[in-house]
């Protein structure tokens, strides 16, 4: 008989926690090798975390609801094997210490300009949100009170204030550029209640719904969007594709739609302009090489989700349809993987799907540019001929480009879509697929 630990796995490249959202077993159930033990959350995506080891569960390490770092220990599993087969864990290592109240002292930073400091208890007790050992080590080493630490902006999962947080805290905070502490249980913005009436049903956010409206916050309160509006006439496209689609699904098993030619465009387009395909990083502007495409997905809940299309320039049309289709899929069945999620440059959402001609899309930070495609619809327009102008009907679509008009100017947000349309308008009817 051995003790083997379960740890938090690497789900992904840019992921250094997860939280536990709900056991599959329980303390002395049976586990097989590969089986799903619990699930977990990360800022990315959910998913099963599976046991390396057949075996008991003996012992449950961390709770529902606790959030994990990458590596550590979460349960104890009791197997068959030897004990020089795999790593024992002795007894005394899996008990659980009574966590002692700290009785450290940190020094509060007064709201005077002359930086005088005053004594103050530490109790992490009293805050209002999570704060990890490395954040509350770096909020003593530099003096932070809690008080103070509450008014810092997390970017982390939930809204929790990471390394890189409190580090550009401490950073502005020593060229005086801090805020000051607000009065405990006060908030950054004054809140105006809802009304409840009878009859009223009331909807508790679920984890995603939540996730989603603090990014979009942040995204909002971090990049000043300017959209700019493009109308381009997919006829060609229309046509090619209801010749072509057939053809397609029969060889490939796979559906031919709008979306892959349309981001094939918008790939062309980011070759031509290729500092849309950046990122912000304080002062400095960060030129990505990789072309790296996110595709917002409707998921069957109502939330909203972004898979990403890593090297996107790499593929053709073939590829491009194949790996739109099956992110989708796997998007609406909670399949994917977290790396899924992350390394977008640049975003598409289709908002015609839900029939809607044109929207104004937020930016999925740090990105600088979203584009929305709008409902393909039959118009009366002007076409010019050998003899003369005519009206005949097109096939029409709105392009809304957002972008951050931080670091992307209206001319180039502006002729970046221009350019999506043109390459759509040019589409080669000839082409094979």
């Amino acid at each position: 008989m051995a003790l083997v630990e379960l740890v938090m796995p690497k789900m992904g490249e840019s992921i250094m926690e997860a939280t536990i959202l709900t056991w599959l077993k329980k303390p002395g159930d049976k586990i097989e090798q590969d089986e799903s033990v619990l699930e977990v959350a990360t800022d990315k995506v959910d998913t099963e975390v599976p046991s390396m080891h057949a075996g008991i569960l003996k012992e449950i390490l961390a709770k529902e609801g606790e959030v994990v770092k990458v590596g550590k220990a979460i349960a104890i599993i009791t197997t068959d094997a030897a004990d020089t087969d795999s790593p024992a864990v002795p007894t005394a290592e899996v008990k659980k210490e009574p966590v002692k109240p700290s009785k450290e002292t940190v020094p509060v930073v007064s709201g005077g300009s002359n930086g005088s400091h005053a004594p103050a208890v530490a109790d992490f007790k009293s805050a209002s949100r999570f704060y990890s050992p490395l954040v509350k080590n770096i909020a003593k080493e530099e003096n932070i009170p809690v008080t103070e630490l509450e008014t810092i902006e997390g970017s982390g999962l939930e809204g929790r204030v990471t390394k890189k947080d409190i580090l550009g805290y401490v950073q502005n905070r020593k060229l005086g550029k801090t805020i000051k502490a607000m009065p405990a249980g006060s908030t950054s913005a004054p809140m105006v209640p809802a009304s409840v009436s009878a009859g009223d049903e009331i909807i508790v956010m679920d984890r995603m719904r939540k996730m989603i409206a603090e990014r979009m916050v942040d995204s909002k309160r971090t990049s000043p969007h300017v959209t700019s509006f493009v109308e381009a006439d997919v006829t060609n496209i229309v046509f090619w594709r209801n010749k072509m689609k057939d053809a397609f699904q029969k060889r490939e098993g796979d559906s031919l739609t709008y979306t892959p030619i349309f981001i094939e465009a918008v790939i062309l387009a980011i070759k031509d302009f290729p500092m849309i395909n950046i990122q912000v990083d304080g002062e400095r502007i960060i030129k990505k090489k990789d072309i790296n495409i996110g595709m917002a997905v409707a998921l069957p809940s109502g939330n909203l989700i972004v898979p990403v299309i890593k090297n996107a320039d790499q593929y053709n049309l073939t590829g491009l349809a194949k790996v739109v289709n099956d992110l989708a899929k796997r998007a609406r069945e909670n399949k994917l993987k977290p790396d899924e999620l992350a390394g977008g440059t640049f975003t598409v959402s289709n908002v015609g799907s839900f029939g809607n001609v044109m929207g104004t899309p937020i930016i999925v930070q740090p990105q600088v540019g979203i584009l929305a495609l709008g409902a393909v619809q039959k118009k009366p327009a002007v076409i010019e001929t050998p003899y003369g102008d005519a009206i005949a009907i097109r096939h029409k679509m709105f392009l809304s480009h957002s972008y951050d008009h931080r670091v992307v100017d209206g001319s180039l947000g502006g002729m970046l879509v221009r350019r999506v349309a043109d390459y759509l308008e040019k589409f080669d009817t000839d082409r094979s697929i």
